[in-house]
């Protein structure tokens, strides 16, 4: 079974691990359709998207492209073939007041965007840390696709993500998941 054929997905960061950060994939029927683990003490961010807990078959490499980036970017690859299905890149200045990010495609063409719902919002987030829960908005090609609602809950981290918009599926799944396990991998860092 594809894990990246639903529209709409729960992905929340295990609360306690001792090294690096875990987090959960799971569809909209509640079943498990992703692991997570982030790799403690890297230079370079590494995270790795499994098909279950066992962590015996990798779907996803998700890699930072430099050590240090203030406008950081990330390949997002397929596991499987080796082949690179697109690369997430935050937009250094801009993230400071309101998080965006850019969507590129396999080519490194920009496809789409990530953006934070509103810059109020995202001022009183930065006061207020995680009082104030985030909300995405994803758009590719123009077209609104979906959004990431983080939960509001101060310990545990939790994005809703819903791509039910996207009936012509202009955005791959997989692309738009990996957007998601780098929000909470960051917000874990950040909140």
């Amino acid at each position: 079974m594809d894990p990246f054929t639903a529209d709409r997905y729960t992905a929340r960061r295990k609360v306690f691990t001792i090294f690096g950060a875990q987090f959960h994939l799971w569809d909209e029927r509640g079943q498990l359709v992703a692991f997570v683990q982030q790799r403690a003490f890297k230079l370079k961010e590494d995270i790795r998207v499994y098909a279950d807990e066992s962590a015996t078959r990798e779907l996803l490499l998700i890699q930072a492209r430099s050590i240090v980036d203030f406008s950081a970017a990330y390949d997002v690859v397929d596991a499987q073939t080796g082949s690179r299905l697109g690369m997430l890149r935050r937009r250094g200045v801009s993230s400071l007041v309101r998080d965006t990010w850019e969507i590129l495609g396999a080519g490194g063409e920009p496809i789409g965007a990530l953006r934070e719902d509103s810059m109020g919002l995202a001022l009183v987030r930065r006061l207020l840390g995680n009082l104030v829960p985030q909300r995405f908005g994803v758009e590719v090609h123009g077209q609104p696709v979906g959004t990431l609602r983080q939960r509001f809950n101060p310990f545990v981290h939790t994005f809703d993500v819903d791509f039910s918009n996207d009936h012509a599926r202009l955005l791959p799944r997989a692309l738009g998941l990996a957007a998601a396990i780098l929000l909470l991998a960051i917000e874990g860092r950040q909140g």
